[in-house]
């Protein structure tokens, strides 16, 4: 049933979902986006605008009279191509998204699903890139993982500080809008990461053919802890 004994240590943790968004929200409206490269829907939008993407996704979620959009995880999508920051032509293309994508209102507030530390934020302002990100520390049952949350607003890193310790439940920040989440409609990126790597603020999200195998593993679903 499980890939490895991390997922399965994942799963085993909460016996029902966590939330990264309003808690009252429940399962029942939230909604699977498909923004794969096979969803013959979108070949007839331009996903290269913010704008227009983010129309197709709201008339998704109002279609299936849902509040929230999910999905993503191991997703090959091209709306990567318009970005040459995941085309440099030194390394091979990426294009398979290895995180949750929760899309949601702007300036939505975000929590912390477990008990953690913060380990490191930072505005990533590549074109395409998370825009303001933080990165979370979990110690539990002596296992040491991570979570990152990405596309949020300035202020959501303003006043935090490593180390610090943010409780369940309790509110870490707000989503952003396109003017500074990389130019996408408003969304969390969510994901979980074993080995970090060395990364601080960042994480890659998104990854090409040839590494998936390492990064499935690293980075397991965030549906293991969130249970949409």
């Amino acid at each position: 049933m499980y890939p490895n004994t991390f997922s399965e240590f994942l799963f085993k943790l909460n016996g029902t979902p966590l939330r990264v968004l309003d808690p009252s929200i429940d399962n029942s409206n939230y909604i699977a986006l498909d923004l794969s490269e096979d969803n013959e829907a979108l070949q007839m939008v331009d996903v290269s605008s913010s704008s227009k993407l983010e129309n197709y996704i709201t008339n998704h979620i109002k279609k299936h009279n849902a509040l929230v959009a999910f999905g993503g995880y191991n997703e090959n999508r091209n709306i990567y191509k318009r970005s040459n920051y995941f085309n440099l032509e030194t390394a091979k293309e990426r294009n398979i998204h290895i995180g949750m994508d929760l899309w949601y209102d702007a300036h939505s507030p975000v929590f912390t699903p477990l008990d953690a530390t913060v380990h490191s934020f930072k505005n990533n302002i590549n074109y395409g890139d998370y825009g303001p990100t933080i990165i979370l520390k979990h110690h539990i049952n002596n296992v040491d993982f991570y979570t990152l949350y990405g596309h949020l607003n300035l202020a959501s890193i303003e006043n935090l500080k490593v180390n610090q310790f943010i409780k369940q439940g309790e509110l870490l920040g707000l989503l952003g809008d396109a003017s500074v989440n990389g130019d996408y409609p408003p969304h969390l990126h969510f994901q979980i990461i074993k080995d970090l790597q060395g990364f601080k603020g960042d994480y890659p999200g998104v990854c090409n053919k040839a590494d998936l195998d390492f990064y499935l593993e690293n980075c397991p679903n965030p549906n293991l802890l969130l249970k949409l």
